[in-house]
């Protein structure tokens, strides 16, 4: 991503760390810092290690917890450097995503609603502890969005999913949102695009919709 951005004349630069590890997370905010010499926007978003398809009767303790805990640390680490960071600035946005099934009862979800949940959670009350300097803290709901869902990635968090068929999903879910399409990539990024400047100086502790209606409020 960071070569398309640049060969199209972009400015970009990639850097591999390990966003589960206090030092390595540290020290990489710090080398962002040394090299930008600020940092205004933060977003987290990783692999949490999701689990679905078994029923939450069936899940074993660390497919349920594996993913509340890995999301929770994640969003933690990420978020409390650049909150600091931002404060002693007068301003900045910390950001994450989530799919919005903290609010929904899908069944077969699995460990995605209660890691859902713990991280919005976090993200309110850091909002409101962190408002007074400035810093803004805004959530993004989306699911299903179509770029990314890949036959590979979805047996990894759903191995019943063995079948599983791009095209035929994007149907099925135009089919259940409240546009009758898909949230699609360039959507997503143009919210966080949005959330992360100026127009958006009054929104902060709350989660932004970009379900396409999948999920409603």
């Amino acid at each position: 991503v960071a070569a398309d951005i640049t060969a199209a004349g972009g400015l970009a630069e990639a850097d591999q760390v390990d966003a589960l590890d206090e030092g390595s997370v540290e020290e990489h905010f710090q080398s962002v810092v040394s090299r930008a010499g600020g940092v205004d926007v933060s977003l987290n978003l990783i692999t949490r290690g999701d689990v679905q398809g078994i029923p939450l009767v069936e899940m074993s303790a660390k497919d349920l917890t594996t993913a509340v805990m890995n999301g929770l640390l994640t969003n933690f680490l990420t978020a409390r450097v650049a909150a600091r960071h931002m404060a002693t600035r007068g301003g900045g946005v910390v950001m994450t995503i989530t799919s919005g099934s903290s609010r929904a009862t899908a069944p077969m979800m699995g460990s995605t609603g209660p890691a859902d949940a713990a991280v919005e959670t976090f993200l309110r009350y850091l909002a409101a502890e962190t408002g007074p300097s400035g810093v803004r803290v805004v959530g993004l709901h989306t699911a299903g969005v179509v770029e990314t869902m890949t036959r590979e990635k979805v047996v990894e968090v759903n191995g019943g999913l063995t079948d599983f068929d791009p095209e035929a999903f994007e149907q099925a879910m135009a089919g259940m949102t409240m546009l009758g399409r898909a949230p699609r990539l360039a959507q997503v990024t143009e919210t966080l695009a949005f959330l992360a400047s100026d127009r958006a100086a009054g929104i902060t502790g709350t989660i932004v919709n970009v379900t396409c209606g999948l999920v409603a409020g």
